[in-house]
């Protein structure tokens, strides 16, 4: 990625550089506006006592917006929730998998779908949360709510919707105009945005004798190796050979050779932990803030430090890490590409055999992938538990905050690649008018 330190010199890069630092720091600006109705002291009491519990663990993915119930306080979650029943559709529904398989028009429609699927459950949850809100306390016994009833529910309900939408409207804008993927991007702003004060209440553990300096030392160290070990992984490659034969053009052989079809290991990026953690988040956000016995039954077992919760976790890991990998990738379509321009796997038959050799490989190493993943966003966060460290340092946290780095990293290169290359072109074309 040598080509990085070239941004300065291109000024529509950093035109886009810059425009998605200004939407992120308006959404870092809505996570302080607060939702009216609440008495802010009251659930700031109600979220100490909730500490190390789900609510923990949902607040880093609202950047701190939860805790502070701002108009932000659901966060971009009820969209990726909607982003993943759609694409659960588009396999059978049938009307939905046609739309999805017509280009860029059925994309468009697709994402439409999910805005307005995105407002529905942002209002469900918005309204189950007002309603939980009005009968829990702070830690003084105070009502968190002032002024219980249906204006307050209703209000709560259209501002967090607004909020959402807000937000999702922000991701995309990023995603068209800006770099990097948007809704990626609003998720490890809100994580990085609460670092800081992570390390503060680490500091002040230490200063109170409840947490040993040692303690400290060994997390950096654990740190470090999740993030050098993350970076080794998602930098994998297994290399298909792919061999084109040598073509005579005119009276001359062109062509020919060996070139490789990189698969990486991690065929799927960050996506399968966010869409797991949204599936884990929704339901648990919500009976967080019913305060029946059974619901608080089901709230215990979806603590993240519980065996049922991680238990869960990695099932749905693995799962969005072969489902998202089969969206993003089709076998067929690369073999029939392969065959259309003569290329083909040294052993095996072009068409179909190709086809079903790539299928297997990608198989075998999206197993991999999703282990990888399943390690990386369990174990060292049960360790951090252990050590009672908070959820930024986690596992989970650590997996995305990279990820979207190399993702924003490698999509900037592109941006300088395409720039260079449109460059050449153009000079191409002056000397060509000169001569």
């Amino acid at each position: 990625m040598a080509g990085i330190s070239n941004i300065s010199k291109v000024p529509e890069l950093n035109k886009r550089i810059l425009f998605t630092l200004v939407l992120l720091a308006i959404y870092r600006v809505g996570v302080f506006i607060p939702t009216p109705g609440i008495d802010a002291d009251a659930l700031a009491g109600f979220f100490q006592q909730a500490r190390g519990t789900m609510l923990d663990f949902a607040t880093m993915f609202t950047g701190g917006a939860l805790e502070r119930f701002s108009v932000f306080a659901l966060g971009i979650m009820p969209y990726i929730s909607a982003a993943i029943i759609l694409q659960l559709l588009t396999v059978v529904v049938p009307t939905l998998e046609k739309l999805s398989k017509e280009g860029e028009q059925g994309r468009k429609k697709i994402t439409e779908y999910t805005r307005y699927l995105t407002v529905v459950l942002s209002a469900v949850q918005g309204l189950m949360i007002s309603v939980g809100l009005e009968k829990m306390t702070g830690s003084g016994g105070e009502q968190i709510v002032l002024n219980p009833g249906w204006a307050f529910r209703i209000m709560t309900a259209i501002t967090l919707t607004a909020g959402t939408a807000f937000i999702m409207w922000l991701g995309e804008q990023i995603t068209e105009r800006g770099v990097g993927n948007g809704i990626s991007l609003i998720i490890c702003a809100g994580i990085i945005a609460g670092m800081p004060s992570a390390v503060g209440n680490l500091a002040s553990l230490v200063r109170a004798g409840e947490l040993e300096f040692i303690f400290i030392i060994i997390l950096f160290i654990i740190m470090v190796a999740i993030v050098a070990f993350i970076v080794y992984v998602e930098t994998a490659q297994r290399r298909i050979p792919i061999q084109y034969p040598k073509r005579v053009v005119g009276r001359k052989m062109m062509g020919g050779g060996t070139q490789h079809l990189p698969l990486k290991l991690n065929v799927s990026g960050v996506i399968p932990p966010i869409f797991a953690s949204s599936i884990m988040i929704f339901p648990a956000t919500v009976v967080s803030f019913i305060d029946v016995p059974s619901m608080q039954i089901v709230a215990d077992m979806l603590n993240p430090l519980s065996i049922p919760y991680n238990i869960l976790y990695v099932i749905f890991i693995i799962f969005f890490a072969y489902f998202y990998t089969a969206i993003q990738f089709n076998p067929k379509d690369v073999a029939e590409n392969l065959k259309k321009n003569g290329g083909f796997v040294p052993g095996i038959r072009p068409g179909a055999n190709t086809a079903d050799y790539i299928d297997r490989v990608l198989t075998r190493i999206t197993l991999w992938g999703s282990i990888y993943l399943a390690a990386v966003c369990v174990l060292p966060s049960i360790l951090m538990g252990q050590l009672n460290a908070p959820f930024f340092f986690g596992g989970t946290a650590l997996l995305i905050i990279v990820g979207v780095a190399l993702d924003t990293a490698q999509q900037a290169e592109s941006h300088l690649l395409a720039r260079s290359y449109d460059g050449l072109l153009k000079k191409g074309k002056a000397k060509g008018r000169q001569s």
